[in-house]
């Protein structure tokens, strides 16, 4: 599949959330799904990586460095239903929409490199299109400070023990802590 593809696949978590704010879900309900879905795919992945369950979705939508770790879908999963679980739809809703729909624009914008620290039109693209997410749900202080937050977890890669930390893991706490900070700045 090529990159667009998955960027479009990526885009699709954008739908639960917003079923939630076209009134076609209740949050609970939201929550309910995402805590399906993440059983789902940790199911899915612990039959790929223990019992060697291979599926032709899994060459096309795994990048190389996902064959013996867990992949990028299933990192979403957890840390966007983690998001959803402790926070309330004003600051879940942008999170979840900064990894679903920011990240895919970044990846656009980005040139396939490797980088410590993406490049400053990445870095840009990624504020720009996080804010603008955020806006209609929060202040723009609390919106540009979740903004801020989604663009250091996407533009920064995260290392521990050499271990990089993928920022499907990463975006939507960094974005739902810094939209929470600025909540309370702006109460």
């Amino acid at each position: 599949m090529s990159e667009l593809g998955r960027r479009a696949v990526h885009a699709t978590g954008s739908l639960l959330p917003l079923a939630y704010v076209a009134g076609v879900a209740t949050w609970p309900q939201v929550r309910l799904v995402a805590v399906a879905g993440t059983l789902l795919a940790l199911a899915l992945e612990a039959l790929r990586l223990l019992a060697g369950f291979d599926h032709a979705l899994y060459d096309r939508l795994t990048r190389e460095y996902e064959r013996d770790n867990l992949a990028g879908y299933a990192l979403y999963a957890i840390s966007g239903t983690t998001v959803m679980l402790l926070t309330e739809p004003t600051v879940g809703v942008p999170a979840i929409l900064m990894l679903s729909l920011g990240d895919p624009v970044s990846g656009l914008l980005s040139t396939g490199e490797l980088r410590t620290v993406k490049r400053p039109r990445v870095l840009l693209g990624m504020f720009a299109t996080c804010l603008l997410l955020a806006v209609p749900f929060v202040a723009l202080p609390a919106a540009a400070l979740g903004a801020l937050g989604a663009t250091l977890a996407d533009g920064v890669k995260l290392s521990v023990r050499g271990y990089i930390i993928d920022d499907n893991l990463t975006i939507p706490p960094f974005a739902a802590t810094g939209l929470l900070v600025g909540l309370q700045l702006v109460a």
